[in-house]
């Protein structure tokens, strides 16, 4: 069932809601330069184990309104709030992959993990996406302008360079079509401001307020947000369990989709 949610005047946001009666809510927080449905294989098995899935697209991406500004961290977990608010959820599991990550943490620290019992850092674009003086870890400053002048001159071959990282496994044709729609469907000016909120935003300080079961998945071979990520929040969030995926990428969720389901529900219980 798809619905919209009114965060703002003139901003409404695109929400899948699968098993709507199911008690065990997972929120799933897209990455960029997605939309929920890059969780298509896990909408398709989770809520035929018994969970209640609900993907959002958040502002800028997929169906969800595309306005000109609101792409700063702190915005995009207000919106968070704002759909767990009119919903009604109540004790559920936030999922968020690689910049939904990102979200995901500031929305813990920001609202001290309102309504969320559990949370799952998937591939996430955290503490720091971009190296500083003090942080060694991540891509270049220049890196991430690059993509960001590409998002501006050449969109659709930026979005096609980096499918080619984000997943370790045998891909057809036909599903490489498929993601890279799911990069089109983004606004121009959506995919560029996110891009500079992963670049110039910092975490480090949001997982030390993190105080809820956390489960960390990532691929070892991931090459947009490396292994160190991963092993930098195990040590930062209290209590945190480190799930590696050995054969995956970025795309975990694809690459080793079985295991990444399994390990979820485990998780959740």
């Amino acid at each position: 069932m798809g619905y919209y949610v009114k965060v703002e005047k003139g901003v409404n946001i695109f929400v899948e809601d699968i098993n709507s009666t199911s008690n065990k809510t997972i929120l799933f927080i897209h990455g960029w330069p997605a939309n929920h449905r890059m969780f298509e294989y896990q909408f398709n098995h989770l809520p035929a184990m018994g969970y209640r899935c609900i993907g959002i697209d958040i502002r800028g991406f997929g169906k969800s309104s595309k306005p000109w500004s609101g792409y700063n961290y702190d915005r995009l977990a207000d919106d968070i709030r704002i759909i767990i608010d009119t919903l009604g959820l109540e004790d559920i599991t936030l999922a968020g992959h690689s910049m939904g990550g990102a979200i995901s943490i500031r929305y813990m620290a920001r609202y001290s993990g309102y309504k969320v019992s559990k949370l799952a850092l998937i591939g996430a674009a955290a503490p720091v996406f971009t190296r500083r003086q003090d942080f060694p870890y991540g891509k270049t400053v220049e890196e991430v302008d690059k993509l960001i002048e590409e998002t501006y001159t050449d969109r659709p071959k930026m979005l096609s360079d980096f499918g080619d990282i984000f997943f370790a496994r045998y891909l057809t044709k036909s599903f490489i079509d498929w993601f890279h729609d799911l990069g089109l469907a983004a606004s121009g000016n959506a995919t560029a401001k996110c891009l500079v909120s992963l670049r110039d935003e910092d975490l480090r300080n949001d997982l030390r307020l993190i105080n809820v079961p956390t489960a960390i998945l990532h691929g070892k071979q991931d090459k947009v947000c490396s292994f160190d990520f991963a092993e930098l929040m195990h040590r930062s969030i209290k209590g945190s369990i480190l799930i590696p995926f050995e054969y995956s990428g970025h795309g975990l969720f694809y690459c080793e989709m079985d295991k990444f389901n399994e390990e979820v529900a485990k998780f959740i219980g």
